[in-house]
């Protein structure tokens, strides 16, 4: 019994593997006989995860009302001083400057979507396979790496300008209580954690497509997904 048990998974195995070789339905741009490749699949996954968690985050209060994307204030507004403790010692007021924060975000993810899905077209995979096999945001994780900082310091040009142009009192009234502390710092700052915010939805949306491959309508996809979970 044991024996045919591990010949039965071994040839489970290997129909699944040649199925993974094979491929599918070809994906959008696939040039190797119309069959996707463990890249063209990766890549599709990341596009449909980034798309899906830009969707969601430039839409009104898409920050704030996110589980996973929602910025806490950052470190930044935490620094001491006689000034800065009285103005935060309120909650009222650090709920609603986080709440502003979170807002300006929003703009900053505008101006991170578009290099987001750049990245993804240039995206170079020494192991897609092993991407795919991986945990819930293993492509996600590959994604931010190979990208280091560049989120971040296309933000803060943004960031900054919104920050200016809104003239909100209540972020006013935040980074004039901190001692050597200006509107560019506030932005470098939010950037910081705009970015970790991203990602993680980003990261969210993969792991929703990972275990709900049939929502993405995309035949190619859903058999590679589930394949690859069974190997």
């Amino acid at each position: 019994m044991n024996g045919g048990s591990g010949m039965m998974t071994m040839g489970r195995r290997a129909v699944l593997g040649g199925f993974l070789t094979a491929g599918a339905l070809a994906l959008p741009g696939c040039a190797t006989m119309g069959r996707p490749s463990y890249t063209d699949i990766v890549e599709n996954l990341l596009m449909l995860s980034s798309q899906r968690a830009f969707a969601r985050l430039t839409q009104p209060d898409g920050f704030w009302d996110s589980q996973v994307a929602r910025i806490n204030l950052p470190v930044l507004f935490g620094r001491p001083g006689s000034v800065a403790e009285k103005v935060f010692r309120s909650p009222l007021f650090k709920e609603k400057l986080q709440h502003e924060l979170n807002r300006v975000a929003e703009d900053g993810a505008r101006v991170a979507a578009p290099l987001v899905y750049d990245a993804v077209r240039r995206l170079t995979v020494t192991d897609a396979l092993a991407l795919l096999r991986g945990g819930d945001t293993s492509a996600t994780s590959f994604l931010r790496q190979s990208m280091a900082s560049g989120l971040v310091n296309a933000m803060i040009p943004e960031l900054d300008r919104v920050m200016r142009v809104a003239e909100d009192p209540i972020l006013n009234t935040a980074v004039n209580a901190l001692t050597g502390v200006n509107m560019a710092d506030a932005a470098h700052a939010l950037a910081l954690e705009a970015d970790n915010a991203i990602w993680y939805e980003i990261g969210a949306q993969e792991a929703e497509i990972r275990a709900h491959p049939e929502s993405t309508n995309d035949a190619s996809l859903i058999a590679a997904l589930r394949a690859a979970k069974a190997l």
